[in-house]
């Protein structure tokens, strides 16, 4: 199950699915995505496509859930009960920015960005990277625009000109918990009849 490096395992996932979709673009010199904090100089040889993520919070739609069950570890016997808190469910947000020094390849890399991620909006399978490869997990990929005021408020914490972005949600994004709890097993039942004289 996915551990503390997940938020990069769907990092490189998104880097590797836009990269190979980019490729077709200009075969003599293809295009990438790029993981990046947008700090320093961002060169554009090749073009490029950044993948900044500029915000981690807790999904709120995957709250409530029940607590899972876990293996003993050795020496512990099999038959001793376990359980811990389900995974912690993330939402990750991303901005995406094209880097071409050329406007209109600028807008291809962004057409093509949308097109990848409209017609496969869910990564899952042989698509994941790192720890999530071979995993049954799902990412949910959705076009998440932010208003000009919200995306003019993130360059200038990022102290860079305002250009041309898109941003997304990646959910459910499962972080696992690491604590482990014994549980005492039933033993016993015991069920009393209360008679209606008892009722008062």
């Amino acid at each position: 199950m996915p551990d503390y490096s997940v938020i990069a395992d769907v990092s490189a996932t998104l880097q590797t699915v836009l990269t190979n979709a980019f490729a077709p673009l200009d075969p003599a010199a293809p295009p990438i995505a790029q993981i990046s904090d947008l700090q320093g100089n961002i060169s554009t040889d090749p073009a490029r496509v950044t993948i900044f993520l500029f915000e981690t919070v807790e999904d709120p739609s995957a709250k409530n859930r029940t607590r899972v069950r876990a293996t003993p570890a050795p020496p512990d016997p099999p038959n001793k009960l376990y359980s811990k808190k389900p995974p912690m469910a993330l939402l990750l947000r991303y901005m995406l920015t094209p880097w071409s020094g050329h406007r209109l390849t600028d807008h291809r890399l962004l057409g093509r960005t949308l097109q990848v991620f409209y017609d496969d909006a869910i990564i899952a399978g042989t698509q994941l990277q790192g720890g999530l490869a071979g995993t049954d997990q799902a990412l949910k990929v959705t076009l998440s625009p932010l208003t000009l005021d919200e995306r003019a408020r993130v360059w200038f914490a990022i102290q860079k000109p305002y250009r041309l972005s898109i941003t997304y949600e990646v959910r459910v994004v499962n972080l696992d918990s690491v604590t482990v709890e014994r549980v005492a097993p039933v033993s016993e039942r015991l069920a009393e009849y209360v008679g209606p004289e008892a009722v008062q």
